[in-house]
């Protein structure tokens, strides 16, 4: 008779989940919020397209934008097919509004052109690259009225590579 009566207490215990609701209630909509932070931050970056042999009948005139980043904090835009365009030397780190300026200038000769390729030296800092694509992605305008919006695209579609290593003729 005693090991009975043991047995009924033993089963009459119940479970007590309250704690683990008040978890799923503040966990779910935290995890939800932070979902949608980090799908706005994301940048969809390309690899450079790849050299090949023949040239394209057809892409004969585009443009080939290279932007190469080198770890000195100078900077040097290019056309693949043409060459230097512009170098920008230094000035107490990259000089950012010289390169809105040329990019300006190469917008308004070829305004299609909407890709670019970063071109980095293995050094060159996270937060300086992130400053860099800032600039070439967009630009603010001077003079944005109500209607119209007060950023303009200058090359959105950012594609990142190596920077090809520097001549020996030339200073580190």
């Amino acid at each position: 008779m005693k090991s009975r009566r043991r047995h009924r207490i033993q089963e009459d215990a119940e479970i007590n989940i309250t704690a683990f609701m008040n978890l799923m209630v503040v966990l779910v909509p935290f995890l939800l919020i932070t979902a949608v932070f980090s799908q706005i931050t994301t940048l969809q970056l390309n690899l450079p397209p790849q050299m090949s042999g023949a040239p394209d009948k057809n892409n004969k005139e585009k443009l080939q934008l290279e932007l190469i980043i080198r770890k000195d904090q100078s900077l040097i835009v290019a056309d693949r097919k043409v060459g230097r365009i512009r170098a920008i030397p230094a000035k107490q780190g990259y000089d950012l509004e010289m390169l809105v300026t040329v990019l300006k200038q190469v917008k308004a000769r070829s305004p299609e052109t909407k890709n670019i390729t970063l071109l980095l030296d293995p050094d060159v800092e996270y937060n300086s690259l992130v400053q860099i694509m800032d600039s070439v992605r967009i630009i603010k305008l001077e003079q944005a009225s109500e209607d119209e919006p007060g950023f303009a695209e200058l090359f959105p579609a950012i594609a990142i590579g190596d920077a090809p290593p520097l001549r020996s003729g030339k200073k580190k």
